[in-house]
């Protein structure tokens, strides 16, 4: 984990830094659908787009580490493979 990322995950409240990527796609989507509604209160609104903007934030961390773990298959001239970073 870079030194970015490692600030963005101190960042972030414990209960989100706690949710895997799909648990916090899940929260964002609902989020999402309950602003879209229209039926929230202004100060709920606000918290809503809140935790929405920080939960987007863990998604991107998340994807940028998941990336940086992705090997592709390469092959030599040799005709030998082999796993490289992506």
């Amino acid at each position: 984990m870079t030194e970015t990322e490692k600030t963005e995950c101190a960042a972030l409240p414990a209960d989100i830094a706690a949710l895997t990527f799909e648990e916090a796609m899940g929260e964002l989507e609902k989020l999402v659908r309950q602003l879209e509604d229209g039926r929230a209160k202004l100060d709920e609104a606000i918290g809503a787009y809140e935790r929405g903007a920080l939960l987007r934030r863990h998604c991107d961390a998340k994807l940028r580490e998941a990336e940086a773990r992705i090997e592709k298959i390469a092959m030599g001239d040799d005709g030998s493979v082999a796993a490289v970073p992506f």
